[in-house]
């Protein structure tokens, strides 16, 4: 993602403080901050993996592929949707819970609409009835997170 004066931000799978993933600035003379790093732990985020959207106020958001709820594809967890503020605190806006309809696994990015509303995909989840194939229940689902 790049912002108005040119610095780009990012995501790392891996790496970071605890070598669970990190959320990164390079700034335009290519000096890297890291903004925060996952730490794995129960509830936080774990892995992530897709880009980041930015709103207005400088706030960043993404998926992480592991962590959250723990009880879910346990100790793992199932992934997170994340928002990074502009001094670097994260906050988990969601934890996937892979039941009743949820998804697990949000491998892709987030869309944001003009209302701040978030939308993405997960690659688990949904549908009972569907098999996609790598041994995971649901053959994933659209989901929608408003402010």
């Amino acid at each position: 993602m790049l912002d108005a004066q040119g610095n780009l931000y990012g995501t790392t799978a891996g790496g970071g403080t605890y070598d669970q993933g990190m959320v990164f600035k390079l700034d335009t003379t290519g000096k890297e901050t890291a903004l925060y790093s996952f730490t794995g732990t129960a509830g936080d985020g774990a892995s992530p993996q897709a880009g980041l959207v930015r709103d207005a106020q400088g706030n960043l958001y993404g998926t992480t592929v592991s962590g959250g709820d723990a009880s879910c594809d346990a100790p793992y967890g199932c992934g997170t949707v994340f928002k990074i503020d502009a001094s670097g605190n994260e906050t988990v806006l969601y934890r996937f819970t892979g039941t009743g309809g949820d998804g697990e696994f949000p491998y892709a990015g987030l869309v944001q609409d003009g209302q701040g509303n978030l939308y993405g995909t997960t690659f688990n989840g949904g549908s009972a009835s569907c098999s996609n194939g790598y041994g995971g229940v649901g053959c994933g689902i659209v989901f929608k997170l408003t402010p």
